[in-house]
């Protein structure tokens, strides 16, 4: 069983007074290892050395900078096997899955890397005679990363990557229920020789965060995970006008036209509610499926779902993994229980299985309506409501009725429908015919509640840099 300490200006360091985490593999309820919570004080150690480093760090050329990150690319593909271990341990995903992610972090840190020399300004013209006016895009500062456990590993990179190539340094926060992979991939940071304090990694309580976050020197905070959690962000940035960056809920709906290829939506929607649980925050969360298809697709949508198994995915990875702890699991269960309460229809699944681990089976819920909590609230979980409507018109109203707008879905084969829904759906990403699956070349930004700011892209790398205009008179 391992024990980590907190990773600060390229080092390892203990504190004999920190308090420790424990780590727990949702699969079997087992504890897999412990890391140490910062104390404030390494915490503030950790913002000072940042902020130290970024100096130097913003005056190297963007391609200086990206030859230090396509090394930290190399390092992620070399450490991928013991980063894999350590997520599949915390996480429940199958060895493949988590290995794999280290490999995806490893793409999008060469991806941002080949922003280097695309930086740009503009110049723009004076009122001014003999007057010239630049702006440039300059990094912001120190940067606090708020990591979530559901991909942890990917969710870092792409966080900390854009920021680096953009000059800034950071102070990561990866979530309490899979730290271990965060420390995985410093000992890659170390492997890569990347300049002391320009990454730093912390396990923290909540306090401690509020801390990093509030600090003078803190100038952005970004973060993945919930509405209310990112209200607390909000509340951070105030004390000092930090930037935020925020990838809030989800709900995505997926819109089944009768012209749709049935078999192939039923496939790709339990697909994207069964991978990781229902952990995702695209993920398929309502199905609005046209009346005169509605009974065949609700049968092809049970059977995709009953033909799911799972169970812990070190033994068999074909399985659908566990939900990340019990509260986890005991809320969902309770969404579900009282969905029926109100007046749902269980199709399949619907109840807490015994043994060790946080499972929950995949879940389908008919007959329900547009103000149930099931429709309404980020469900998280393995758990899919579905809705019938009589036209598209109806269809997209209901899709547009609620608070989250992340990713959205249609399935159908006549372009004007399609063309219609991605102009009309009000939500970040629009996929047609098939699940959302966040390319790094697009930007993951959500509508509403789903966030402010976003990942990915040219857009999601300079959500990392502030402006500066230059006057210039001659």
């Amino acid at each position: 069983m391992s024990t980590d300490g907190n990773f600060i200006n390229n080092d390892f360091v203990s504190a004999p007074q920190a308090s420790m985490i424990p780590v727990y593999c949702p699969a079997t309820g087992a504890m897999v290892g412990e890391v140490q919570a910062a104390t404030n004080a390494q915490a503030m150690e950790a913002v000072e050395v940042a902020a130290r480093a970024q100096k130097h760090w913003r005056r190297l050329t963007s391609a200086e900078r990206a030859v230090h990150m396509q090394r930290l690319a190399d390092a992620l593909m070399e450490r991928r096997e013991a980063i894999g271990r350590a997520l599949a341990e915390e996480s429940g995903k199958s060895l493949e899955d988590a290995t794999n992610e280290a490999v995806y972090a490893a793409d999008i840190t060469r991806y941002h890397a080949e922003w280097a020399r695309r930086i740009e300004g503009d110049i723009v013209p004076s009122d001014t005679p003999d007057e010239s006016l630049l702006l440039t895009r300059e990094p912001i500062g120190v940067v606090a990363c708020l990591i979530p456990f559901n991909y942890p590993v990917f969710t870092l990179l792409r966080k900390i990557a854009p920021a680096m190539i953009t000059g800034n340094s950071v102070i990561v926060r990866p979530s309490n229920n899979t730290p271990r992979s965060a420390f995985e991939i410093a000992r890659a940071v170390q492997a890569a020789e990347i300049p002391p304090g320009v990454i730093n990694i912390l396990s923290m309580d909540h306090a401690t965060a509020e801390a990093v976050c509030t600090h003078p020197r803190v100038g952005m905070i970004t973060l993945t995970g919930s509405v209310g959690a990112g209200r607390k962000v909000l509340e951070y940035s105030q004390v000092n006008i930090a930037k935020s960056s925020l990838e809030l809920g989800g709900k995505s709906p997926a819109i089944v036209e009768p012209d749709a290829d049935l078999e192939q939506a039923a496939r790709q929607i339990v697909a994207s509610k069964t991978t990781n649980c229902g952990q995702l925050c695209t993920a398929i969360e309502r199905v609005y499926v046209h009346r005169s298809i509605a009974e065949p697709f609700i049968a092809l949508l049970k059977a995709n779902m009953e033909a799911c198994t799972f169970g812990n995915r070190a033994e068999a990875p074909s399985h659908m993994g566990p939900l990340i702890n019990e509260n986890t699991r005991l809320n969902v269960h309770q969404m579900v229980e009282r969905a029926i309460d109100d007046g749902a229809t269980l199709a399949t699944g619907g109840a807490i299985p015994p043994g060790p681990g946080h499972f929950y089976p995949p879940t389908l819920l008919t007959d329900c309506r547009q103000d149930m909590e099931i429709v309404q609230e980020e469900i998280f979980g393995p758990v899919l409501p579905v809705l019938t409507y009589a036209d598209v018109d109806e269809a997209l109203a209901l899709a547009n009725d609620h608070q989250f707008g992340l990713a959205s879905v249609v399935f159908t084969e006549n372009y004007r429908t399609a063309m219609k829904v991605a102009h009309n759906i009000e939500a970040g990403e629009v996929y047609i015919n098939r699940t959302p699956s966040d390319p790094y070349q697009g930007y993951h930004a959500g509508w509403k509640r789903s966030g402010l700011g976003g990942d990915d892209g040219k857009h999601g790398m300079l959500d990392y840099t502030q402006t500066r205009l230059v006057v210039l008179n001659y």
